[in-house]
């Protein structure tokens, strides 16, 4: 039996990528299941008629926040699982590297569920001063020019460029953050969700301006930001990304002065 179990745990990789993989599949399907079922009982905070949140609405809507990150964030941030995992390997932690490694997906999600929390409070305050429409996006053209030019300027901030530096090296990050055990393991994993967290904070919320269940738009956020990590260029693409979305922002600006008059 002894023989059977170290077997296994030496396939850690692939039993790793197997796990992640099913549970970025189960984010995506119940997301795709909430877009699908915008008219049930659920989703009844988003009728046409205004009205005040629930407890219920509050619950529901930080579970689809915290979903929509794993589903977002878990593909960007499987490199660093993987390397994770195998620096374990390596240190001859036989019995561990699958356990540790759960351990530091806890730590790294746990930030991403703050986040989650206060994306939530967030768009409690949108929906109480009418900045959202029923659908959940941005009806008011300021506020949407006012992010989007926000979010574009931030890309060329050093912050952005220090927490996706730490992002894109995840044998750097290890070697400067390395510690042992399984208190170890969460710290290490929530110190790389705030990087991760202070590197895509502003881009996940354009999700109020193109729509926080527009699933494209989900999936488009999802796919720039696993990019911008992972190719050599992410740096010129982070840069060339803000550029277009301030842009962009100047542009909803206008139209809503063009408009007005």
């Amino acid at each position: 039996m002894k023989d059977i179990i170290e077997a296994v745990l030496k396939k850690d990789r692939t039993i790793l990528i197997i796990s992640i993989t099913v549970i970025i599949a189960l984010s995506w399907g119940y997301m795709f299941y909430l877009a699908g079922s915008m008219s049930s009982p659920e989703m009844v905070m988003v009728n046409p008629a205004p009205r005040i949140w629930n407890s219920t609405d509050l619950i529901f809507i930080f579970v689809m926040w915290a979903v929509m990150m794993i589903a977002m964030m878990l593909p960007s941030a499987t490199p660093m699982l993987l390397m994770f995992s195998k620096v374990n390997r390596k240190d001859k932690q036989l019995r561990q590297p699958i356990f540790l490694t759960a351990i530091f997906l806890l730590g790294y999600l746990t930030v991403w569920t703050g986040f989650s929390l206060l994306a939530t409070l967030f768009q409690w305050y949108l929906h109480n001063v009418s900045l959202l429409s029923s659908m959940m996006v941005s009806n008011n053209p300021v506020f949407g020019g006012v992010l989007l030019v926000s979010t574009g300027i931030f890309q060329f901030t050093s912050l952005k460029k220090a927490c996706l530096n730490h992002c894109r090296s995840p044998l750097g990050f290890l070697l400067n953050e390395w510690k042992d055990g399984k208190s170890g393991a969460f710290y290490m994993g929530f110190k790389h969700g705030i990087f991760c967290v202070g590197c895509c904070w502003l881009l996940m919320s354009l999700l109020f301006v193109t729509g926080v269940m527009n699933l494209l738009w989900v999936a488009i956020i999802a796919v720039y930001v696993l990019i911008e990590k992972i190719i050599p260029s992410g740096r010129f693409v982070s840069r060339a990304t803000g550029l277009i979305i301030i842009l962009y922002g100047i542009w909803l600006f206008s139209k809503n002065f063009i408009y007005q008059f």
